[in-house]
């Protein structure tokens, strides 16, 4: 087999995988020619100012340990206090001026510290928020260009400004008033609100979940710096457990003997449809040649807006998906990923692939309207559906992963269960979008044979039944009132 390989700066090449025969025709594999199965990442380089090659001829080489695919600038970033220093740490931060973290400034320490945003070691400074705004990516010292398509900053108020005065170093407290961190020399620049909404979301229109609950209320300040924390970010939720950094899942990865890796991120329950595709990647896998892949099972566990499962619903239903045999335990790892969502749609979705790499991921599956939503004030959504996966396949320092876009999976109403949707019998599929779920769900109406395993489906039941009793109790209070 051979391919060419256009310039860095021109448009890329695929090759496309015809895989066996198979109940799910007409669904080809399409590969990046950087695939870590016909390349060793480390020896790519990806950006290179002095010489472009136009057309290379390449052989496959051997299968790389998925691990062994570089984190974004090198080396991973471990930015926690080792602990014979935390002592002396600690009393350093209570001497400095103080900073005042929310508890999604808590989560976005906690996504710093482990490396998931590597190379970053700190709070934006301004360069680095401008090139993260503007060009959706951070140039490197070397040249080497990494994805970073959402800012990552920390917003004062003028108070605190004022009060840090010309400090270089100051503490971070945690909402409960714990000292959470050092950040160190520090650059204090204008949050200019309305252009950071703009380029981040395509609009400005009221109503998106992270602007009302972190960027309209925050200060006319940001503060960048380098961070030392204090000691580990735990939640204390019964959760921690799942909450593995990249170093600990690549770690789970070489002690599984992977030789991919292929991850899915979600926010939803697991359905029938999500469980096909995840099926259907791993089988396409084999068929390429792979031994062992593993799916990294990837669910957000920042913020994320009110109508959303919480959590601890979602990670239990989760493992109801495992424990009835929908997903395969022995292949499949379920982890928590600590970011915030943004509601973003292809800028987020780029953050969200590019984390994975540090993780040691080598495939990423994307589907319909990543990262998206309805638009906060029209009745469409708010972001082409399309997009998402054709912005993953053209990103700058997205080139080392493997992107999978997937077919729509739908209820097939005469096979009984989730199945691609196949146009030539459209009139057999059943769309269940996630708000008809969660009425199914509310009023204690089933879904279809077949779409949901019964213990996931129990779970999200008990959660509405809560919910609905809760909102019982409370409206009697609100009539008295």
């Amino acid at each position: 087999m051979s391919l060419t390989i256009k310039s860095h700066f021109a448009s890329r090449t695929y090759l496309s995988f015809t895989t066996k025969p198979s109940r799910f025709t007409g669904y080809n594999t399409k590969i990046r020619p950087n695939s870590i199965y016909h390349f060793n990442p480390l020896r790519l380089t990806y950006y290179q100012p002095k010489k472009m090659q136009a057309s290379v001829q390449y052989s496959p080489a051997p299968l790389i340990k998925s691990s062994k695919i570089e984190p974004d600038g090198g080396a991973l970033v471990d930015l926690v206090v080792p602990e014979g220093e935390r002592g002396a740490k600690t009393i350093e931060a209570e001497s400095l001026p103080k900073v005042r973290l929310t508890k999604i400034d808590v989560e976005w320490v906690h996504v710093i510290s482990e490396g998931w945003a590597n190379p970053l070691k700190g709070f934006m400074r301004e360069d680095e928020y401008l090139q993260s705004l503007h060009f959706s990516s951070l140039r490197l010292k070397d040249g080497y260009v990494v994805n970073m398509s959402l800012p990552i900053v920390l917003a004062i108020d003028d108070e605190t400004k004022e009060r840090i005065g010309s400090s270089s170093h100051v503490g971070l407290v945690g909402p409960d008033g714990d000292l959470i961190a050092i950040l160190r020399s520090i650059e204090i620049y204008k949050h200019n609100k309305e252009e950071r909404i703009a380029r981040t979301w395509g609009t400005t229109a009221p109503g998106l979940p992270y602007v009302e609950e972190v960027i309209t209320p925050a200060g006319n300040w940001l503060i960048g710096g380098d961070l030392e924390v204090l000691k580990p970010i735990k939640y204390n939720d019964g959760l921690d457990h799942y909450r593995l950094s990249p170093k600990q899942l690549r770690k789970e990865f070489d002690r599984r003997n992977a030789d991919a890796v292929f991850a899915f991120q979600l926010r939803n329950p697991v359905h029938n449809g999500h469980a096909l595709l995840m099926n259907d990647t791993r089988r396409r896998l084999l068929e390429m040649g792979f031994k062992n892949p593993i799916l990294l099972l990837h669910p957000l566990g920042g913020f994320t807006k009110a109508d959303d499962v919480p959590l601890d619903v979602r990670m239990e239903q989760h493992s109801k998906v495992l424990e009835d045999g929908v997903l395969d335990p022995e292949t499949t790892i379920v982890a928590i990923f600590p970011s915030p969502m943004h509601y973003a749609g292809p800028t987020e979705v780029q953050w969200h692939a590019k984390a994975r790499i540090n993780a040691g991921a080598n495939f990423y599956i994307v589907g319909r309207d990543p990262a998206g939503m309805g638009h906060p004030t029209e009745k469409r959504d708010l972001y082409d559906p399309d997009h998402g996966k054709k912005v993953l396949s053209m990103a700058p320092g997205l080139e080392k992963l493997n992107i999978l876009p997937f077919r729509v999976a739908a209820y097939d109403i005469v096979a009984k269960k989730m199945a691609f949707f196949d146009p030539s019998r459209a009139k057999d599929f059943l769309f269940i979008s996630g708000t008809k779920m969660r009425t199914y769900a509310r009023t204690g109406e089933n879904p279809p044979d077949g779409f949901m395993c019964p213990g996931g489906w129990e779970v999200l039941v008990k959660y509405y039944e809560s919910l609905q009793a809760e909102e019982a109790t409370q409206q009697p209070a609100a009539v008295s009132s």
